[in-house]
């Protein structure tokens, strides 16, 4: 866990209460030592800041998007609107307000990790349905170029891809791309 502030008593505090919860616990007073900290390690998530010398904690939250999937929160004694949109328009999964003690804090962190957790299967999920829908699209127009090609039914021009994937032992999709490639490098050849 990233611990920034740059109030030494708070720091302290809470990182010494995050270890004694069992949490392991990098502490830092600046961005810029924080900055130093995760190009060495990945923390599991990172608490926040606002106001910090130099940079603020809203500056590191946009630095902390070269990392995807980590979740961090503000734990900050300004409770301003403003900053609370800022805060969640660049990704906080969480905003509390101090003084805010270790019991308060845990359950906090707890619903970020798991929220990220959840955020990173929805992401795997949209890529794995775009790669499928990608896919499909490249068969139907695998298909329809056989279609066009051998003049024959959507159904055969379908059954004859699927008969050369298996017999090549390779997934549709990767038949039909071929296919694909190869006749838009023919028409390349006829429209130099």
């Amino acid at each position: 866990m990233l611990l920034v502030d740059d109030d030494r008593l708070v720091l302290s505090t809470l990182a010494s209460g995050l270890e004694q919860a069992g949490y392991a616990v990098q502490a830092c007073a600046s961005v810029e030592e924080a900055q130093r900290v995760l190009a060495l390690e990945r923390p599991d998530i990172a608490i926040l800041d606002v106001r910090l010398p130099g940079q603020s904690g809203l500056d590191m939250a946009k630095h902390l998007l070269a990392y995807p999937g980590l979740p961090f929160i503000f734990l900050t004694a300004f409770a301003d609107d403003d900053v609370v949109q800022q805060a969640i328009g660049h990704g906080a999964l969480g905003y509390l307000v101090k003084p805010v003690d270790i019991s308060q804090l845990v359950p906090a962190i707890e619903a970020a990790v798991a929220r990220s957790a959840e955020l990173g299967n929805l992401r795997k999920t949209e890529q794995q349905l775009q790669t499928a829908l990608n896919e499909n699209r490249e068969v139907s127009m695998a298909v329809g170029l056989l279609m066009e090609r051998s003049r024959v039914s959507r159904q055969q021009a379908f059954e004859s891809l699927r008969a050369t994937a298996r017999t090549q032992r390779r997934k549709i999709g990767d038949v039909a791309q071929e296919i694909l490639s190869a006749a838009e490098l023919l028409n390349l050849s006829k429209n130099p």
